[in-house]
C-alpha cells in the first residue's frame, strides 16, 4: 500500500477542489493531491487524509497510533468517537476489530455528509452518527469498550481536550477493561498539552505515544488497576499487520509511562 509523495513531490501536484461549504464554525473544505484527499477546515488546515482506493487506510502514525490503543482491548464490541472528521480511524476499527456497535459524535453535520459523498465513509448498520457538541452528548452516549477522543478545529484542540470535568467523564464512559484514546497536542517539551492536569485527573496511570505528526496519543485505561499489556499488545500487533499493510511495532517502541 503506498505512503503519501514525499513533501517536495506534493507540492508540485495540482490541489483540486472537490467540495466548500460555510457553517456556522466557518469553511470546510475536500481537496484531492494525486491519489489523496483531505479534509480541511478554516484557511486549508488539514483535518483528514484519506486514500480513496482503500478508506480504511492510515495514512498517519498519530491514526495508527489509536489503533494501537484499540488493540489493548482483548476483544471490543462498542466504541465511541468524540470527533469523526472524514471517518477513515472509524472504518479502520470498524473493518479490522470485533465491533459491534459504534456511535460517533460530530459537531458539524456537513463533515459526515462530505465524508460520505467524497471521502469513502461507509454508511455501515453498525455505525451511529449524532450531530452536536460531544461536550454536551457525552452524558447520553452509552459506555464503551473503547471511547476515542479527537475534537480538533481550525485554531487547534477543542475545550473538550484539556476540561476536567469531560475527561472525568470520558474515563467514567468506559466499560469495565476499556481504553479512552485520546490524539493530544505536544508541548515545546513533548510533553502532552496540559501534561499537569492530565497527570492529575488520571493519577499518572496511562501511557504515552509520541508521534512524528507532532502529537501524543494517549491510552488510558478504565481504572486504577488495569494495565498494559506489552507482550500482548505486541502479539495482536504481529497478527493484524498482514491486514493492514503496514506495522505498528515501532508505535509500541515508542510508548512510554505517564511522565
Amino acid at each position: 500500500m503506498p505512503g503519501l509523495p514525499p513533501s517536495e513531490e506534493m507540492k508540485m501536484l495540482d490541489e483540486v477542489l472537490l467540495a466548500e461549504v460555510r457553517d456556522a464554525f466557518g469553511v470546510i473544505r475536500v481537496v484531492q493531491i494525486g491519489a489523496y484527499r483531505f479534509l480541511e477546515f478554516g484557511e486549508c488546515i488539514e483535518q483528514s487524509c484519506v486514500f480513496p482506493a482503500d478508506p480504511s487506510w492510515l495514512e498517519y502514525d498519530y491514526t495508527r497510533a489509536m489503533l494501537l490503543g484499540a488493540l489493548a482491548h482483548e476483544r471490543p464490541e462498542t466504541a465511541l468517537f468524540l470527533g469523526l472528521g472524514a471517518g477513515n480511524l472509524t472504518q479502520a476499527c470498524l473493518k479490522f476489530l470485533p465491533l459491534e456497535d459504534v456511535e460517533a459524535i460530530e459537531l458539524r453535520p456537513d463533515v459526515p455528509r462530505l465524508a460520505m459523498e467524497f471521502l469513502g465513509l461507509d454508511d455501515d448498520p453498525r455505525l451511529t452518527i449524532r450531530i452536536g457538541d460531544a461536550v454536551e452528548l457525552l452524558a447520553s452516549a452509552e459506555t464503551a469498550d473503547l471511547i476515542f477522543l479527537d475534537l480538533y478545529t481550525d485554531q487547534g484542540p477543542g475545550v473538550g481536550h484539556l476540561a476536567w470535568n469531560f475527561l472525568e467523564q470520558c474515563q467514567a464512559k468506559l466499560n469495565p477493561g476499556g481504553w479512552l484514546i485520546i490524539n493530544q497536542w505536544a508541548a515545546n517539551d513533548g510533553k502532552p498539552l496540559g501534561a499537569a492536569l492530565l497527570r492529575g485527573l488520571f493519577h499518572r496511570h496511562y501511557w504515552e505515544c509520541p508521534v512524528k505528526e507532532g502529537n501524543v496519543v494517549m491510552l488510558i485505561p478504565a481504572d486504577l488497576q488495569q494495565e498494559l499489556d506489552f507482550d500482548f499488545l505486541r502479539a495482536r500487533a504481529d497478527e493484524i499487520a498482514p491486514r493492514l499493510g503496514y506495522s505498528l511495532q515501532h508505535l509500541i517502541d515508542s510508548l512510554r509511562p505517564a511522565s
